[in-house]
């Protein structure tokens, strides 16, 4: 029989050899069980119809949502930090996590700038942030259609009528492929927190 002595001997070395990989599933599955950073919402709400444009001047429309998960985010192409970088941040995020097989939603960019950001500016200013990601803009009436429903705030700040600022909601909302909102991300935003909640929220790892 086995004393004691030799049980915790063993028992020490089974621990040593397979306690790496135990802490390691825990970090890479135990870990994922609830987002960090986002906010479920407790029932999916659906997009409001509206009719803008995307980068190349066709239809975005409601029925554009559809088929697939997009990350939502609402700046402007003048924007001088938070539209920038958090554009940045969801490109990185994006590559990392396909980088390591997962999969990743479409990233949209909704201009509250309407009357400066065409499709054409948008497309150039989207080309610094990679490949695929879309550009809206359109009719101020439409934008309203799509934002006001939503609770996106946004709003011209300055003296000139040529030279002004857009204050705006910052945050990112998540929106399924049955085109309804389903979560968001509050700023200030981070590139581990979309890593480790989007897939979470997707299914998509």
């Amino acid at each position: 029989m086995n004393s004691p002595r030799k049980l915790i001997a063993i028992a020490l070395v089974f621990i040593g050899v397979s306690g790496g990989s135990f802490f390691l599933y825990l970090a890479t599955n135990g870990s994922r069980a609830e987002p960090v950073k986002a906010t479920h919402l407790p029932m999916p709400r659906p997009l409001p119809a509206f009719s803008l444009l995307d980068q190349r001047g066709e239809s975005f429309t409601r029925e554009s949502f559809t088929g697939g998960w997009h990350l939502v985010f609402f700046g402007f192409t003048n924007c001088p930090d938070i539209c920038p970088a958090t554009l940045q941040q969801l490109a990185i995020a994006r590559n990392r996590v396909i980088e390591a097989g997962g999969d990743f939603p479409g990233i949209v960019l909704v201009s509250v700038d309407p009357e400066r950001d065409t499709p054409a500016i948008l497309e150039r200013y989207l080309a610094n942030f990679g490949d695929d990601i879309i550009g809206v803009t359109g009719d101020m009436q439409e934008l309203i259609a799509l934002t006001k429903p939503l609770g996106i705030y946004f709003a011209k700040s300055g003296h000139s009528d040529s030279d002004y600022s857009v204050d705006h909601s910052s945050v990112v909302l998540l929106i399924d492929g049955a085109a309804e909102w389903r979560a968001l991300f509050s700023a200030p935003h981070d590139v581990a927190s979309f890593v480790h909640d989007v897939p979470l929220l997707t299914g998509g790892r």
